[in-house]
């Protein structure tokens, strides 16, 4: 079984399949579509409006129209342009620390046999106790333990742009803002590699159990004929 494989089966009843609450399905979908987002407008500023690009070609340009810049001042347009994206992913940015908080009130409220901290602690102690299915509770402990990183990282992710949004009022610890951006950045790429490992697991799994992981994310998960 793939470690990055996601399954259908409830580990604590095999005879059916995961739930997931409407309140957990629209903070996944609402989820990747902030990251995203997110994602899209970094994606953005590192090509489109790189401020080296983008000042040559504005410089250019305006040269041909007979107007005369020089290179401080295509800079300064260039980087007014790339500060507008920016904004957007900050924006992007406070979005994702409300469903952050979201998901932690909701593991509050969740049914019991819904909460994610009650389904790691499930299938470890399935691994420890059960000899029968003990590969399968082996498998859903890893997985939920790959899922736990991302939460994780989404707190250090959260955590350091919410810092960077708000240097100006972080004035006292001005000499880590170099720091806590690299740590911003580093998160974004291991955000990155989740999410394409999650695509490929769901993918891999729909095609070796047959479909269904997506669609249970969308009406939460029917029980099995």
């Amino acid at each position: 079984m793939a470690i990055i494989e996601p399954t259908r089966i409830d580990v604590q009843d095999p005879s059916n399949i995961k739930k997931y609450s409407s309140p957990l399905r629209l903070w996944h979908w609402l989820n990747l579509i902030v990251i995203s987002g997110s994602l899209i407008t970094v994606l953005i500023n590192s090509t489109i409006t790189d401020d080296n690009a983008t000042s040559s070609l504005l410089k250019a340009e305006l040269q041909k129209s007979g107007a005369a810049v020089n290179d401080e001042q295509t800079r300064s347009a260039a980087h007014a342009l790339s500060d507008s994206v920016w904004v957007v992913h900050i924006y992007f940015g406070y979005a994702l620390a409300a469903l952050l908080a979201f998901r932690v009130i909701l593991e509050l409220f969740q049914l019991a046999d819904q909460k994610f901290l009650r389904k790691i602690k499930s299938a470890y102690d399935q691994f420890n106790t059960i000899k029968k299915e003990r590969e399968a509770a082996r498998h859903e402990f890893t997985v939920k333990m790959i899922y736990a990183m991302f939460y994780l990282l989404l707190i250090v992710m959260v955590s350091t742009g919410l810092f960077l949004a708000f240097e100006n009022a972080m004035v006292a610890y001005k000499s880590i803002r170099h720091s806590v951006k690299e740590v911003h950045g580093f998160c974004m790429y291991l955000i990155l590699a989740f999410i394409v490992v999650h695509i490929i697991g769901v993918l891999l799994a729909e095609r070796k159990y047959g479909s269904g992981i997506v669609s249970d994310m969308i009406n939460g998960g029917r029980e099995q004929n």
